[in-house]
């Protein structure tokens, strides 16, 4: 089967695994800092706005924590979210308002947001679709315009830039998720970013249990009964640790060839595409913006988009659809709604196998079968 998502690990990281075994500290420790160091290195940012934590999701509900959202608060986010986004407003109390996307990019533009804000509303939660960073400028200046926090989840944006300015830097806080489906992938884990300094030092609290003074190998001793608890906030264990920081710090010196062997593949499927009747390659990225290239996708005939998906996993070739509308969902279920490009690009869109382990022979195999299926079935269609 050519896997839609796929990781790729090899020696170095288990090497690093390794030497996290031989120092016999697992937890919390000195690799997890060094991790924080090298991802803020990477962002442009400085390492204290950074916390290295358990998964994506996790930063996600610290998020909605920090600013303190509950009944009575709005927060806007595009219907074409992953239910992670969703469940940590609702969580909260406060009420996830959704906003249509554009048919093409599957990205909010600010216009969409800016037609769903209200007086209550208190954030914007928006992702980079496939690693695309959309409209996050002007989003981020409507946000600063309006008094509005802005949150980025840029699950699928490790890399992505604009002008040069990276993904999940815009805005006041954002996350990223590390797990084994993404292009960095440290198993489980995630990073949150939070641009206000206190704030940061709260979050970094809240990771570990409300401490002011973290106990443990990388604690430093301030005082002689360091044993006693310093509690300051009700927080909860989400930190990350050795383990996953080790693998993290190879895949982060290893991200550039990855993105660079993603943005290959992606080049072939346009090139091996581009003249394919009734399929529609993804909108080309604007000047000054780059990509992670997680997604690659497609979008063909409704009629046919689900019998095409069955044709590929029947050839060895798995396909998918993210994200679900959320207000389709039953526990976010709209009773009215009009989001007509989440809608028609919920039912017309495909993502086709793309990670760095995929060779050339794969993704011919995968364009060829690609092309086939969406052949037959439109032939059969007009039958």
């Amino acid at each position: 089967m050519i896997n839609v998502f796929q990781p790729t690990l090899g020696d170095e990281e288990l090497a690093a695994v390794s030497e996290v075994f031989s120092g016999n500290w697992l937890g919390h420790g000195p690799r997890t800092k060094e991790f924080e160091e090298g991802f803020a290195a990477h962002l442009g940012v400085d390492p204290a706005h950074l916390v290295f934590i358990n998964s994506g999701t996790a930063g996600l509900f610290l998020a909605t924590e920090l600013l303190g959202l509950g009944p009575g608060d709005d927060v806007v986010l595009p219907s074409a979210s992953f239910v992670a986004a969703g469940n940590a407003i609702a969580a909260t109390g406060a009420r996830p308002v959704f906003c249509d996307v554009d048919p093409r990019t599957l990205n909010p533009t600010a216009a969409h947001i800016e037609q769903v804000l209200t007086s209550r509303t208190k954030a914007v939660l928006v992702l980079h679709y496939g690693g695309h960073p959309g409209e996050i400028t002007a989003i981020a200046d409507l946000c600063r315009e309006k008094n509005v926090t802005l949150i980025e989840d840029a699950a699928c944006a490790v890399a992505s830039t604009v002008e040069g300015t990276a993904c999940g830097t815009f805005g006041d806080l954002a996350m990223w998720s590390f797990d084994s489906m993404k292009v960095l992938v440290t198993g489980d884990g995630g990073m949150l970013y939070v641009r206000d300094a206190e704030l940061a030092a709260r979050a970094r609290r809240l990771a570990y249990h409300g401490l002011a003074q973290q106990s443990g190998f990388a604690a430093a001793k301030v005082s002689h009964r360091w044993w006693e608890l310093n509690v300051r906030d009700f927080g909860r264990r989400v930190i990350g640790n050795d383990i996953t920081a080790a693998i993290g710090l190879v895949q982060l010196r290893r991200l550039p060839d990855f993105v660079a062997r993603r943005r290959a593949i992606t080049e072939t499927y346009d090139r091996l595409l581009a003249d394919a009747d009734g399929i529609v390659l993804p909108p080309a990225l604007p000047e000054g913006h780059t990509s992670s290239y997680y997604f690659y996708w497609v979008q063909l005939d409704p009629a046919i988009r689900d019998q095409v998906a069955a044709d590929l996993l029947d050839s060895g070739v798995y396909t998918t659809f993210r994200y679900p509308p959320l207000h389709k969902i039953p526990a976010y279920l709209a009773a009215a709604s009009d989001f007509p490009g989440t809608e028609s690009s919920s039912e017309n869109t495909l993502l086709l196998p793309l990670h760095q382990g995929l060779d050339d022979t794969d993704v011919h195999t995968v364009a060829t079968a690609l092309r086939k299926a969406v052949e037959q079935r439109t032939a059969q269609l007009g039958e």
